[in-house]
Order: structure tokens, then C-alpha cells, then sequence
């Protein structure tokens, strides 16, 4: 019924797949989040739930004192879906909505957070413009915007013309992000989310990926003070080595599989033809057979 809740940016780092396949990977803090308020289709003409992220104190203006009221830190109004929605169905206001109740490993998520701020940003930047050529008078204009103007008519210059001008900090929702583990109040999602650490996201449920692989039964976190290049060559290489092994006792395991049924033909074979009278029986003597026959005690 609820399709989404509220989290909080931890950190980016890498993971590993079983095929040995490494990932980004963004950690997410998740917490419990209370219902603040519900609207109703008979009230408010729809079915939605406000929910709220962390607390924050607010002095009681009534009481001067040390007295103090806590509030949420956030608030957030997320949609819920169903075919039987009613308000006897829906969550009541101080229900706890957690992220197990919505998300699962394999889900596609929308995630949806504050861009970084990158401050005051000229056109190549910006919006990429390619800049002027460096030569024919123009060696100290590489980077300028070039003509703005539009002539006599319309004699000015149009609304949301792309120039330089403050760059970030804006709304930005990636889409079809995947999630690959869900641990208590902790999600990791494969790719990474708009916004800078401990930015609050908006994380939606979108759909159920077709295929999903897990992570590798002895993951490695790669931590960029240590050495990166060094600790991700040594992890490729116990992986691999780990998934050649694993190849090669499945080889095994199978060979001697076929070995043993052929073994045991082979014995069958030599018993029927022992019962046989006055007839000689030619017996394999490799190591594979199943019993040693003499020709003498055949007869």
C-alpha cells in the first residue's frame, strides 16, 4: 500500500556481484518513520500519507523554561496505491512505517533529493557550450556565450535563455535505480543518488527488476584512503580464483557422476555374459571396472 519513504544520503562506495562484477553502490539510512497525518479521499479528494524524517527541538513558547517539544525534521507527502483503499485500510496517524514494510532487494526505485551547489557557473559548464575558436582575434574569448541578441524583432532577449548563472541545487530524481540489500534500517542501492552526504532523499517504488543478481557471499568494500587500485586488484584476484575452484569441483563432481553409471554398465555387462555357457568373455582391465574377472572363472 505505501510506496515510498524517507531516508538519508550515508556514503557511496563499491561492492561486488557474485560473477565478480563490481558496482557502485550508494549506503542510505532509513529510519522508522511516524505518520504525521493521513488525507483522506472524502476530505481532501485523495488518498496520501504525510510521514516524517528525524526530530528537532521547538521551544514551548508558553513555557519559557528548559521545557521543550519535539517535531519532525522533515515531512513528506507520499501517495499510496491499491485496489482496496478505504480509510478503515488506511495507516493511522503515529503508525511507524519501516523501510522492510516497502522496499525488498531487487525493487526499482526512483530516488529523488537536492543537487550539490556548484556555485556561480559559465555557459561551457553550465550547459556545455563549445566556446569560440582560439585563433581569428578571438584568443581571449574561448569561453564566452557568444551572441545573445535577436535583431530588431522580438528586440529582446527570450525567457530562460541559457547562459551563465547559478548551477545545483536543484530538484533531481534518478530513475530505475536498483536495490540491492535491505539490513535493519539500512538500504544500498546499485548507482548514486543526487545530493551531497546526509542530503534527504526521497526514495519511491517503481517496479520489481526482471533479474536480479546478489551481492558476492564475501564482498569487499573499497575504501579510497587505502590504497584503492591495490586492495580492488587483490579482490578481483581472490574472486576469480574463488569462482575457478568453485568451476572446477562442479567439473569433478560431474565427471565422476559419469564415470560411476559407466562403471556400472560395464559390471552389469560382464554378469550377463558370465551366465552365458562356452563363451569366452573379453574383460576390460583398466582401473574403471567394476570387479576383476578372470577368464577362467567366467567359464
Amino acid at each position: 500500500m505505501v510506496g515510498a519513504v524517507i531516508g538519508k544520503k550515508i556514503s557511496q562506495s563499491q561492492k561486488f556481484l557474485e560473477d565478480g562484477t563490481r558496482i557502485p553502490v550508494t549506503s542510505v539510512f532509513v529510519p522508522a518513520s511516524p505518520v504525521v497525518a493521513v488525507k483522506t479521499k472524502d476530505k481532501h479528494g485523495y488518498f496520501a500519507l504525510q510521514i516524517g524524517f528525524g526530530t528537532k527541538k521547538i521551544k514551548n513558547r508558553t513555557n519559557t523554561g528548559a521545557e521543550k517539544k519535539t517535531a519532525p525534521l522533515f515531512l513528506r507527502e507520499i501517495s499510496v496505491t491499491g485496489d482496496d483503499i478505504s480509510e478503515d485500510t488506511m495507516p493511522k496517524v503515529g503508525d511507524i512505517i519501516s523501510v522492510s514494510d516497502v522496499l525488498k532487494p531487487g525493487d526499482l526505485i526512483d530516488v529523488m533529493g537536492i543537487s550539490k551547489g556548484k556555485g556561480y557557473a559559465g555557459g561551457v559548464k553550465r550547459y556545455h557550450f563549445k566556446g569560440g575558436p582560439r585563433t581569428h582575434g578571438q584568443s581571449d574569448r574561448e569561453r564566452a556565450p557568444g551572441s545573445i541578441g535577436q535583431t530588431t524583432t522580438p528586440g529582446r532577449v527570450y525567457k530562460g535563455k541559457r547562459m551563465a548563472g547559478h548551477m545545483g541545487v536543484d530538484t533531481v530524481t534518478i530513475q530505475n535505480l536498483l536495490v540491492i540489500s535491505v539490513d535493519g534500517e539500512q538500504i544500498l542501492i546499485k548507482g548514486l543518488v543526487p545530493g551531497s552526504v546526509n542530503t534527504i532523499l526521497t526514495i519511491k517504488k517503481s517496479g520489481e527488476a526482471k533479474k536480479f543478481v546478489p551481492l558476492y557471499k564475501v564482498a569487499v568494500e573499497i575504501v579510497a584512503e587505502e590504497a584503492p587500485e591495490q586492495v580492488v586488484a587483490e579482490a578481483e584476484v581472490s574472486i576469480e580464483e574463488e569462482v575457478q575452484s568453485e568451476v572446477v569441483e562442479e567439473a569433478k563432481e560431474t565427471k565422476g557422476t559419469g564415470d560411476a553409471e559407466i562403471e556400472v554398465e560395464k559390471a552389469e555387462e560382464v554378469e550377463q555374459k558370465a551366465e552365458e555357457p562356452g563363451e569366452e568373455i573379453s574383460v576390460d582391465s583398466s582401473p574403471s571396472t567394476v570387479g576383476d574377472v578372470k577368464e577362467g572363472e567366467a567359464k
